[in-house]
């Protein structure tokens, strides 16, 4: 199956009619499962999803191909009233409004995890989790819009601080919530990576367009903790951390958990995380900006080399070149990219 086939089969083919269901969410504390949400986000559309979750010319793709077909891209991926999602409202509300944590599971119910009701009621944070978005479940159109989807019908019940919405996951959960993190710049303020985490800028996890990889830098706290005893992960920290620093991003924390292994945060670890979430550091400007004009250099320097390639008649190199560049640069690149395969389009 190719990438387009994947992608047309995550996003659905068919328009459903989205029903009004009644609020049964409304304002209460403590846990609660089985909630079922109603509100819908702009955010959280099949096209949405396009523009900040996949490359430039894979979303070219996915459109130029349900345009040739009889089907049609579905304004949003999730009927809300065929989901359930599990709720966690501490008692007293901080005096600036609730935290929010926003959770990404690997297995399919969606729960609360064992000692974390006690930490949340301390740090005045909600918690929410979506069944069915386990890592079985496929990505850009059930992982991606359900977490979005819980954030935006909790902000509509609750009174949220906007500077402590976070988004977290465990293990495959957690590097959906980096994914999210990246893409979602405008809701999401920290994300908490437990044990799962991926480099940015490749095929796997895409650079969003500027407008939004420019706020991930300024305004996106990532804190990594893993199990000093899990080495596959405490290794995908390191990559991950490393990708974070070529790409300009120098807000984050890692921590390895002495004596545990592949197993998802205790209470004294989530403890930690939030600390660690709330504490922002202000960018440094000058540094953040000498760091982005070496990686514009570097895109310059590619398009210039892909341009010269098709002046030259060589349409293969350059069309290499091309899906290099959307591939390592992403949303950087357009839409000097998009144009450009437009014009080697016009060469076939």
């Amino acid at each position: 199956m190719t990438l387009t086939q994947r992608l047309l089969l995550w996003f659905g083919v068919v328009a459903l009619p989205v029903p009004a269901i009644g609020d049964t969410a409304a304002a209460f504390t403590g846990l609660q499962s089985g909630v079922v949400f109603s509100d819908y986000s702009p955010l959280s559309s099949s096209a949405e999803l396009l523009h900040r979750l996949l490359s430039p010319l894979n979303a070219v793709q996915v459109r130029k191909t349900l345009a040739h077909s009889a089907v049609a891209l579905r304004d949003q991926p999730i009927d809300l009233a065929q989901e359930r999602f599990t709720v966690y409202v501490p008692s007293h509300p901080p005096p600036r409004g609730y935290g929010l944590l926003v959770f990404v599971p690997p297995w399919e119910n969606a729960m609360l995890p064992p000692g974390w009701a006690a930490i949340l009621d301390r740090r005045g944070v909600i918690f929410v989790s979506a069944a069915g978005s386990g890592n079985a479940a496929n990505i850009l159109d059930r992982r991606d819009p359900l977490a979005l989807l819980a954030a935006h019908n909790i902000m509509q019940r609750f009174r949220v601080d906007p500077e402590r919405i976070y988004i977290g996951g465990f293990s495959g959960g957690s590097r959906v919530a980096l994914r999210l993190a990246l893409g979602f710049p405008d809701v999401f303020r920290g994300v908490f990576l437990n044990a799962g985490s991926d480099p940015i800028g490749d095929a796997q996890v895409p650079l969003p367009p500027p407008e939004l990889f420019s706020r991930f830098q300024e305004m996106t706290r990532i804190v990594y903790i893993s199990g000093q005893n899990d080495a596959v992960n405490v290794d995908k920290d390191a990559a991950s951390t490393r990708s974070m620093l070529e790409w300009c991003v120098f807000d984050w924390y890692a921590e390895r958990t002495p004596w545990t292994a592949h197993e998802v945060a205790g209470p004294a670890v989530l403890t930690r995380a939030l600390d660690m979430l709330d504490k922002h550091a202000e960018p440094n400007l000058s540094r953040l900006n000498k760091c982005r004009l070496h990686i514009n250099q570097e895109l310059e320097k590619q398009i210039d080399q892909a341009n010269e390639l098709l002046a030259a008649g060589n349409t293969d190199g350059a069309r290499r070149l091309l899906n290099k560049i959307d591939t390592r640069y992403g949303g950087l690149a357009a839409p000097r990219s998009v144009y450009f395969a437009a014009r080697l389009a016009g060469t076939d």
